[in-house]
């Protein structure tokens, strides 16, 4: 069972943040495709998200042009992206592409979990960094990603955290 969604800190809208090193392959990866499942079921305008890298090389250009690729394979816009650098948790849910991403920016808590603590495949583990391996490491990230997606849209849809069950 996935672990439960914190409550919003501000009733009514819902913030997720997910962090990664560089914010350039896999957060932004995530992103797009959870803003897209989010979309999907309807609550795109209840939940927002964000992400960041927490170093800062790469602050303000576009995600890696190999990742970019791979989402506009798949029917996603890649476009918008720039990368930012973790500032702190003030989101409601922080979610981590790995460990060492997670222990960069505290350690997990109530609100800072591991992205795929909600894969239903092989929740726990991290989301390999595909930056130094070939084309096929940016298609193994986007399935995870998609179906860890799918898993948290849905999970917002049930729990509905935000506080208000309109």
């Amino acid at each position: 069972m996935p672990p439960a969604l914190p409550p919003a800190r501000v009733p009514g809208r819902y913030r997720i943040e997910l962090v990664c090193l560089g914010n350039i392959c896999r957060s932004p990866m995530a992103h797009v495709a959870l803003e897209a499942r989010l979309d999907d079921a309807g609550l795109g305008d209840r939940v927002g998200v964000t992400s960041s890298g927490t170093g800062d090389w790469h602050v303000g250009n576009p995600m890696d042009r190999r990742a970019a690729a791979t989402l506009t394979a798949a029917g996603y816009d890649a476009t918008r992206h720039r990368a930012h650098q973790w500032a702190g948790n003030d989101a409601d849910l922080v979610l981590t592409m790995d460990t060492q991403n997670l222990a960069d920016v505290g350690g997990p808590s109530d609100r800072v979990l591991l992205f795929r603590d909600f894969d239903p495949l092989e929740p726990g583990s991290d989301v390999p960094d595909p930056y130094y391996g070939g084309d096929s490491g940016f298609e193994e990230v986007l399935a995870m990603v998609e179906r860890t997606a799918t898993a948290i849209a849905t999970r917002l849809a049930e729990q509905r955290p935000w506080g208000n069950h309109s």
